[in-house]
């Protein structure tokens, strides 16, 4: 099995050992660095690189510049995306945005982590998980998401938050570690 078969499995992996998955991370970044060199107002061009990047760019969706993420063929966008400036997606396994999804700049998306055992870290061994966010989901600046975490429909992540753990739908979640503040009701719509 080949460390990119492991990385897409969720198995653990050396990303640095496979001649593969470097060549197509540096493939990739050749792209993000081609679309963040981009005219801001060309935004043909712009949507074009984008649709080469991801693997999945549906409908209408605006990510600015800068953009950065690993290989692109995991990052799903949904419709009417909108990202502020300087998304970094590390995407070894899924990342799946719904529709209406708004994100605040300096956000990352990071599905990498590695060993707590310092000898395995220092051999360059991770794992990876999915990260999927529902459909209606604003996410305020400065925003990390964690490897495995869901955030469900219908919810607001405040800024700064660092997203730990599971987000249920229709909450409003802040903090380090991100916990459910209250439920979004009638009075908020």
């Amino acid at each position: 099995m080949t460390e990119k078969d492991k990385m897409l499995k969720g198995l653990v992996y050396n990303a640095n050992h496979d001649e593969e998955l470097i060549n197509e991370r540096i493939a990739c970044k050749e792209l993000c660095e081609q679309y963040n060199k981009t005219s801001y107002s060309d935004f043909d061009k712009k949507r074009e690189l984008i649709k080469e990047i991801v693997k999945t760019a549906k409908g209408t969706f605006l990510v600015e510049q800068p953009f950065y993420c690993d290989y692109g063929y995991n990052i799903e966008i949904g419709e009417n995306f909108y990202s502020n400036h300087n998304l970094v997606i590390l995407d070894g396994a899924p990342v799946i945005f719904g529709d209406n999804v708004f994100i605040g700049p300096n956000c990352g998306f990071y599905t990498a982590g590695h060993a707590i055992n310092a000898k395995e870290r220092s051999e360059g061994l991770e794992f990876t998980k999915p990260i999927t966010v529902g459909n209606d989901v604003w996410l305020g600046g400065n925003v990390v998401v964690m490897p495995g975490v869901t955030i469900g429909d219908s919810s607001i992540i405040g800024a700064g938050s660092v997203v730990t753990k599971d987000i249920p739908s229709g909450v409003i979640a802040v903090g380090n570690p991100c916990k459910v503040l209250r439920e979004i009701d009638d009075e908020d719509k």
